[in-house]
Order: C-alpha cells, then structure tokens, then sequence
C-alpha cells in the first residue's frame, strides 16, 4: 500500500513511497529540480548493482532490507495526509535539512492546505482535474486565503524562477484574499526563518475561480496579478443573465435589503437581507429564522465600487459563494424576473424551471 504524500530524499531510506508529494534541495535561494536519485550504479538502499543470478541464501538479506525499508516508508506516512484537493504535513520530516523544498499537487476546484511546524518551502501546483487538452485551467484564477491563525510561513508566486511576494506573514491575520491567473505560476510557501517553530501551522483555503470571481478581491498596487474579468462587476445583468443565474448560480432567494454595513478594510459592502422564500443554496449560507423572526437571514457582499440595493424594495437575489460568504451576483426587482420567466416559458426559451408559485 503506497503512502500518498511521502517522498523521501536521498538521505533516507527510500527515495518515493508514492503519491502526490515530493522532496527536493534547494539552496541560496534557488529552486533545483526534485527527484534526484543516488549515484549511478546504486540502488536506493546505496548498494552497487551486480549482475548474475542471486542464491536464495544471497537473496533474503536484500529482501529483507527492502521490507525494513517498506515499513519506515509507512511510519513516514503519519507524518502527511494528502487527497487531490487537500494537503496536511509537517516540517518536522524535514529533520535538521531545513532547506528542503517540497512538491504538492493538488487537483479541484478549491481545497485547502496546513503546514504544522514549517521548514524549508513548498512549491504548490494548484490545477482543476481535468485533462490538459481541455482547456479547462484556461482564464482560471486560484484565489488564496490564509486562517486567522496562519503563521511561520510567507505566501509567493512562482513565475519562470522568480518570486513575487503575494502575502507576508504578518498579513495572513487580516482575512484578506489574494488571487493570480494560474498561467502566471505555481504557489511558493516559504518557512520564516525562527528559532522555535513550536506552535506555528502555516493554513489557508484556496479556490479556483474566473477572472469576474476574482474581481470581487481587490489587489494592492505592489503586487500585479493581471486579473482579466472579461466584465465590470457593477454592470446591471441583462434579461438573458438573470434567466441563466437562476439554473446556475450557487442561491437564489426572494428577499429584501434591511441594513448595509461601511465597508471594512476597503474590501467590500456588507448588505443583510431577509427572505421570504430560498429556492437553492449551497453551503448554508442562509439561516432558517430571521433577524425579523420571519423566512431566512443571511448577509450578502458586494464590491465597494458597485451600487447598493434600496432597503424594503423585493428582489430575486442570485451570486456565488466564495470561501464560506456569498457573493451578490445578479439581482434585479422580483416583479420584473417574474414577467421575464413568464415570457420565456411562453417562447420555450428558459434555460431551466424554478417553481415560482
């Protein structure tokens, strides 16, 4: 049984147990290329291959030294957890080579990663599973946002051998999100460099998103993403949108506006609304129960720039959901999309049925 995430370097005592990490040394700064075996003519236990037929006397103290090695490679493997869209390991299999630089892939549209005890660095390969040809990764943004309590590791993308500061440690605790177009590079998390480690955990979510998703995230002026949305963000949905919004986005209620909070930070408005009726939510982001005692609550973000909704007025309110907060996406008065799906049930062109008695 292989041990995903464990790959051991040359100094120990297998070079790959399987899955989707690897090891490889890297110093003064530079990255070198992973995987490098032992010296020609050995085996991975630093032997010298020989030819000819081995006696069964000969063969058992090889065999035997194959599964010592076998066994070490699983107790390694508590040291890592690892699927296509999460990562969890610790610096602490790094031993005293604290210039390691290890290898993640990670394959879905969004996941997460914890690093406890951070040492050396980790060269992040973030990628929606699908197949290359597809084009699927083309336009895709991978948007990153690190725990509260995320600490012992700078954030930094990886671009043609150079390295552009995404997030500084001491950022991680202000919630902030940072994206860049993933043809630009991979992720780079680099240990900060400390006497103690204890207590450190480098986390954070991460989401593949389009450039228009993206945009919700202001960026700021020192770091360059190059973020194409395609669209303004403020821009009023046309009758067409609307119609598609309602099969495809992540909720849809029927409500209204009854408070908008300041923007914090800059980033974004926060509007609460109730609803009197939620035809689809993903991931719980509405409560049963509202602030009023009626329908459901919920709160929805809005970039700083755009236009607030009229407070007791009532909507059709659609968006996305993006790292646990939903995202306003579409809306539009709920008497006008009620005309809009009546006309295109008529004409046979709605896109999908919502229930709307």
């Amino acid at each position: 049984m292989s041990a995903p995430g464990v790959v051991w370097n040359e100094r120990n005592a297998c070079h790959s147990c399987g899955g989707t990490a690897g090891t490889s040394p890297y110093r003064n700064g530079r990255v070198t290329r992973s995987g490098a075996r032992a010296q020609s003519g050995k085996n991975p236990l630093g032997q010298d291959w020989s030819v000819g037929v081995l006696s069964p006397t000969m063969l058992w103290p090889v065999l035997e030294r194959w599964i010592v090695a076998g066994l070490l490679c699983l107790v390694a493997s508590a040291q890592y957890s690892s699927d296509q869209c999460s990562w969890r390991g610790s610096g602490l299999t790094h031993e005293s080579h604290s210039r390691d630089v290890e290898q993640v892939y990670l394959r879905c549209s969004q996941g997460s990663l914890e690093w406890l005890y951070p040492t050396g660095a980790l060269i992040i390969s973030l990628r929606p599973n699908t197949e290359p040809s597809s084009g699927a990764s083309h336009g895709l943004h991978a948007c990153i946002k690190p725990q509260a309590d995320s600490r012992g590791a700078h954030l930094y993308l990886e671009r043609a051998g150079r390295l552009h500061l995404l997030m500084a440690e001491k950022e991680q605790t202000e919630g902030r999100v940072r994206c860049f177009p993933l043809r630009n590079g991979s992720l780079f998390v680099e240990a900060v460099g400390q006497q103690d480690i204890s207590r450190r955990i480098a986390a954070f979510q991460y989401q593949l998103m389009t450039g228009a998703g993206a945009h919700l995230y202001p960026q700021p002026n020192t770091f360059n993403p190059q973020i194409n949305t395609g669209t303004d963000p403020c821009t009023q949905c046309s009758d067409d949108q609307v119609l598609m919004a309602v099969c495809t986005s992540d909720f849809v209620g029927r409500g209204s506006v009854y408070a908008t909070d300041a923007p914090h930070s800059s980033d974004n408005f926060s509007i609460a609304v109730t609803l009197s009726r939620l035809f689809r939510q993903k991931s719980r982001v509405f409560s049963l129960g509202g602030a009023r005692g009626r329908g459901w609550s919920g709160r929805l973000n809005t970039p700083p720039q755009c236009r607030t909704l009229p407070e007791e007025e009532e909507f059709l309110f659609t968006g996305a959901v993006r790292f646990g907060e939903a995202w306003l996406g579409c809306a539009t008065h709920y008497r006008h999309f009620l005309e809009l799906y009546r006309t295109a049930l008529e004409t046979g062109s709605n896109p999908c049925h919502i229930d709307t008695d």
